[in-house]
């Protein structure tokens, strides 16, 4: 055996095993955090606010996204064949694409609810409510689902190799080409949202700061609007800068421009996947470090966290009591 193959094989064994338990950490990190933002509004009445029913959305979908892909994607690193059949192949293939997408059109949607409310705070009253919101969030989920079903009949068991004796999941290249398919996937999820999202921070900011305030209530109600909107975008430029390595090695490949064929470039592949994954589960945390609501709430959920680290009062208004393949399944 030559020292090429020697190498591919130990770097095979080593993803075997790692890839699995990491990724088994982010889905146990993202189903704890975004379960427990939902559970929280669900639990506070007051904090029913139209920002926050869309960041329920977004704990959602990223929750979803946890449960349908991270598994299988561990499945595909550790076994050499798809063993779940063909119709839960396409499924998987087809909720992959569509959760990715509901979750940073959240994003767009939140960041339009943000610009609303400081550009056009007393105008955009009659709509910033949460019966529209919660209308705009179907109207969302509505037109993905149905966008995005031909990416199911995209997608099915082939043989792995040219040996025909091992059954993977992946894009079919006879139904549609693959440069197509991921050229538009990263303009649907990545270009053209953010491009939406930028606009609508840059005319937030421009009058964040071009506007006089008057008094005190005024001063207060712009360090809400500001705390908010930071908090917004800080999750878009996570998610942007988590999604943007791996949409362009997926474009690359789709375009015979990036082959498997170093070590380096299978650990750069795996190494910008996990970090898409990881926006699934980086959410939650940056409620907690940016949002001064979720925070109260989230030590009221964990007295025991809340204590270890000195919010006592937090604890105060509780009762006491004791305490082979790289892809996901080639896709995305």
């Amino acid at each position: 055996m030559n020292e090429t193959a020697l190498e591919f094989n130990a770097i095979e064994e080593l993803v075997s095993v790692v890839v699995p338990v990491f990724f088994g950490m982010i889905a146990v990190t993202g189903l704890f955090g975004n379960s427990l933002v939902i559970l929280v509004v669900i639990a506070n009445p007051q904090m029913r606010s139209t920002t926050n029913l869309l960041i329920v959305n977004l704990a959602v979908a990223d929750l979803l996204f946890v449960i349908f892909c991270i598994p299988f994607t561990a499945t595909d690193y550790v076994l050499s064949q798809w063993p779940f059949g063909d119709t839960w192949c396409k499924c998987v293939q087809y909720l992959i694409v569509l959760f990715a997408h509901a979750s940073i059109y959240t994003l767009v949607l939140m960041s339009l609810d943000r610009y609303l409310a400081v550009v056009h705070p007393i105008r955009s009253r009659s709509i910033r409510t949460e019966k529209y919101t919660r209308m705009a969030i179907t109207i969302l989920w509505v037109v993905i689902c149905t966008a995005f079903s031909p990416i199911a009949f995209m997608h099915g068991l082939d043989y792995c190799d040219s040996t025909e004796d091992t059954l993977c999941c992946r894009f079919l290249y006879t139904t549609y080409p693959m440069a197509t398919f991921h050229i538009t996937f990263m303009a649907t999820s990545f270009i053209v949202p953010l491009v939406l999202i930028s606009g609508l921070y840059i005319r937030m900011i421009i009058r964040l700061w071009t506007t006089v305030v008057g008094n005190k209530l005024s001063t207060e109600s712009q360090k809400g609007r500001k705390r908010v909107t930071r908090l917004v975008v800080v999750v878009v430029v996570a998610f942007a800068s988590l999604w943007f390595p791996i949409q362009v090695i997926l474009v690359l490949k789709s375009v015979d421009m990036y082959s498997m064929d170093s070590t380096f470039k299978v650990l750069l592949q795996i190494f910008s996947q996990t970090l898409a994954y990881t926006s699934a589960c980086i959410n939650p945390l940056l409620y907690a470090f940016l949002s001064e609501n979720f925070r109260k709430a989230f030590r009221k959920a964990i007295p025991c966290f809340t204590k270890y680290h000195g919010y006592r009062s937090g604890c105060q208004d509780l009762p006491r009591r004791s305490s082979a393949g790289i892809n996901c399944t080639t896709s995305i």
